[in-house]
């Protein structure tokens, strides 16, 4: 079994990729501060075509050297936008018709082998600090939390890994919709 070349994959250009249909999902950064995060964050959503990502808060913003160096150009393809304000983003989300989802360890959370969503729902997932975690005021704010079981002797993952599990989750379920 040969690998494939570069030229075999079909990859989209960063034009084609703007005008191209996302997934009406968008990630949500909530004071991440490490640029390498926030970089594999944007090349994940730039591999399953999600709608944009928000950064809030601490989180650096493009155009930076760290988070290109793990984006790989993912920055220039995914749409983005800054808040200062977490609660800003989750507020304009809702109006625009999201449900909005705390990616958090919380009583009454739901497993993310659990969450159904509904055809045609938009979805923002909120992604926090990576100690702190998704404000409380933002889990308040949210529609609900999504939790991923662990059974090790951690209590969280990384905040990338987390993310990458949940938007393959997500676009999965929003694919077959």
């Amino acid at each position: 079994m040969d690998k494939l070349r570069i030229d075999e994959m079909n990859r989209l250009s960063v034009e084609e990729f703007h005008a191209a249909d996302k997934l009406p999902l968008v990630v949500v950064l909530d004071n991440v501060r490490s640029q390498h995060n926030i970089g594999a964050v944007f090349r994940t959503a730039d591999a399953f075509r999600l709608q944009a990502v928000y950064l809030c808060g601490i989180c650096c913003c493009p155009p930076n050297d760290e988070i290109h160096k793990t984006a790989l150009g993912a920055e220039l393809s995914v749409d983005w936008e800054y808040f200062s304000d977490t609660m800003d983003a989750v507020r304009a989300l809702h109006e625009s018709g999201y449900r909005v989802y705390a990616v958090e360890q919380a009583h009454e959370s739901t497993y993310l082998s659990d969450l159904q969503l509904q055809p045609g729902q938009k979805v923002a997932i909120v992604m926090g600090h990576e100690v702190f975690g998704v404000q409380q005021q933002v889990v308040n704010a949210s529609d609900g939390c999504i939790e991923i079981p662990q059974y090790g002797t951690k209590h969280s993952l990384n905040v990338s890994v987390t993310a990458g599990i949940v938007m393959y989750t997500l676009a999965e379920q929003l694919r077959k919709q």
